[in-house]
C-alpha cells in the first residue's frame, strides 16, 4: 500500500464515529503484544490547552535528555503530526507499515482514533521511548488513550464542549475527564471552574491520588523580565515561552508542575532543561504569528473559552486594523465563539471575512457583531486572498474558529497538501 492508500483505509474507519468504551482498544493492544507496556506514559485531558501543555512537557523532557513520544490530535495539515518523538514526526513509511499491522489486528468496528492510538503505541515501543505524553482525544474515562496506565495525569481547564458525548454541565464533563486519574498516582490540574474542581478533587480523594492545583500548590505570573514560576520545590524566573499569548502562563505552569512531579517518579529534569524546554516549545496553529506583510495570526480557538483567551491575547498585539477570517464547524457554538463578551477587545473590526462552514445572517446578528462588515469568502484560500488584498502593512489578519480552518490556511501559506480529517 502507498501512504495515501493506507490513509484512505484509516480515514475510512471514521464511519464508525465516536464509540465510547475501552474493549476494542484493549483487545487491539493485546493482539499487538501490549506495546504500551514497554514505556511509561503521562495522560493529558481537558477542554482547552491540552496541546500546548503537552507540547511544553515533551519539550522539557526532551531537553532533559529523555526520548519522548508525543501523541496529539487532530492534525493541522498532515497525519504524521499526530505521532512525534523528540519533535520529529513519524515517517510516511512507518505510517504505512504500522497502519497495515494494526489494521490486520483490529477487532470489528475499531474506530479511527483507536487505530491511531494503537499505531502511536507501536511506534513508541519500537523506537524505545522513555516516556510518552498522550493527549486524550475528547473525553477521559472511555477515551482510547485511557487504555494506557499513566504514571501521572494532567487535566487542563474544563469547559462546555462535545456536550452530546460528555454531558451538558461543567460538573458532568469534569467527571468524565477525571476518568484518567489513576489510583495513588499524582494529578496536576489547571485553574478550574468551581464545579469542575470539585469533581476532580472528589475523584482524587476516592483514589488516594495526590492532587497539585495551579494557584494553590504552584503558580506563575508575568513580570517585566518574563514569566516567573514558583513550584513546590523549585522557582524559575525570566522564562520566555516559545508559545505566544499571556494565557500560556497557565499552560506553562501546569507543564512545569507536571515535570516536577515526574521527578519523583524517576524522570528528573534539571532546571536549565526546564527553562530551555519552555522557551523552545513550538505548537503550530496556536497563536502562531506568520511574519509576512501584513502579519497573519493563526489560532484554533473553537469554543467560547478558547475565544476568550484569544481575545485577551489579541489585546497585547499592536496593529492598525484587525481583519478576521473565521470558519466554524456546524456543531460548534458560533454565537459563543463570536459573542460580544469574547470579542470585546475587537469590537472596532473593520472587516469580517467568512469562510467555509460559517453561515451568514442570523448567526452573526445574534453574536452581536453587526458593526462588522461580513463577506462570504467561500473558502479559506479565498478568505486569505481577500484579506491580504485589503490589509495594509500595519494591519493584522487573524484566522480562527476551527483547527480545520487554521490547518487549511497554514497549508495554503506554506504550499503544503492539506489532509483534513476530524478525529
Amino acid at each position: 500500500m502507498t501512504y495515501q492508500e493506507i490513509l484512505n483505509h484509516i480515514y475510512g474507519l471514521g464511519r464508525f464515529g465516536i464509540r465510547p468504551g475501552l474493549d476494542r482498544i484493549t483487545a487491539l493492544l493485546q493482539a499487538l503484544d501490549n506495546p504500551q507496556s514497554t514505556f511509561k506514559s503521562v495522560h493529558v485531558a481537558g477542554t482547552n490547552g491540552k496541546g500546548s501543555t503537552s507540547c511544553f512537557m515533551a519539550s522539557m523532557l526532551a531537553e532533559g535528555g529523555y526520548r519522548v513520544g508525543l501523541f496529539t490530535s487532530p492534525h493541522l495539515i498532515s497525519f504524521t503530526e499526530r505521532i512525534r518523538i523528540n519533535g520529529r514526526e513519524i515517517s510516511e513509511e512507518d505510517v504505512v507499515r504500522l497502519g497495515q499491522r494494526v489494521l490486520s489486528a483490529a477487532p470489528a468496528e475499531t474506530t479511527f482514533f483507536e487505530m491511531v492510538t494503537a499505531m502511536a503505541c507501536l511506534h513508541f515501543a519500537e523506537q524505545k521511548v522513555d516516556l510518552a505524553v498522550m493527549e486524550a482525544g475528547m473525553g477521559g474515562s472511555f477515551d482510547a488513550t485511557n487504555a494506557l496506565d499513566g504514571i501521572l495525569s494532567v487535566i487542563t481547564p474544563v469547559s462546555i464542549d462535545h456536550s452530546e458525548y460528555l454531558g451538558s454541565s461543567i460538573a458532568a464533563i469534569a467527571r468524565e475527564k477525571a476518568g484518567i486519574i489513576k489510583a495513588g498516582r499524582p494529578v496536576v490540574i489547571s485553574p478550574q471552574e468551581p464545579d469542575a474542581r470539585g469533581e476532580l478533587e472528589m475523584r482524587c480523594r476516592e483514589l488516594d491520588s495526590p492532587l497539585y492545583c495551579c494557584g494553590r500548590d504552584f503558580d506563575a505570573e508575568w513580570l517585566e523580565n518574563g514569566l516567573s514560576y514558583k513550584g513546590r520545590s523549585i522557582s524559575l524566573a525570566g522564562l520566555r515561552p516559545g508559545l505566544c499569548g499571556s494565557y500560556q502562563k497557565f499552560n506553562a505552569a501546569v507543564a512545569l508542575a507536571a515535570v516536577e512531579a515526574l521527578g519523583q517518579a524517576g524522570f528528573s529534569v534539571a532546571m536549565t532543561a526546564m527553562s530551555a524546554g519552555i522557551e523552545g516549545a513550538k505548537w503550530p496553529g496556536r497563536m502562531e504569528m506568520i511574519t509576512t506583510s501584513p502579519r497573519i495570526l493563526l489560532d484554533g480557538a473553537h469554543n467560547p473559552a478558547g475565544s476568550t483567551a484569544l481575545a485577551g491575547a489579541l489585546s497585547e498585539i499592536p496593529r492598525r486594523r484587525l481583519l478576521l477570517i473565521v470558519g466554524v464547524m456546524g456543531d460548534k457554538d458560533l454565537g459563543g465563539i463570536l459573542g460580544l463578551s469574547c470579542l470585546s477587545p475587537m469590537r472596532s473590526l473593520p472587516w469580517h471575512l467568512c469562510c467555509r462552514g460559517l453561515s451568514l445572517g442570523l448567526n452573526l446578528q445574534n453574536s452581536a457583531v453587526d458593526k462588522l462588515m461580513a463577506h462570504d469568502a467561500g473558502s479559506v484560500a479565498a478568505g486569505l486572498a481577500a484579506a491580504r488584498s485589503r490589509a495594509g502593512a500595519d494591519d493584522l489578519i487573524l484566522v480562527c474558529g476551527s483547527l480545520f480552518t487554521v490547518g487549511e490556511a497554514r497549508a495554503t501559506l506554506f504550499s503544503r497538501q492539506f489532509e483534513p480529517f476530524r478525529g
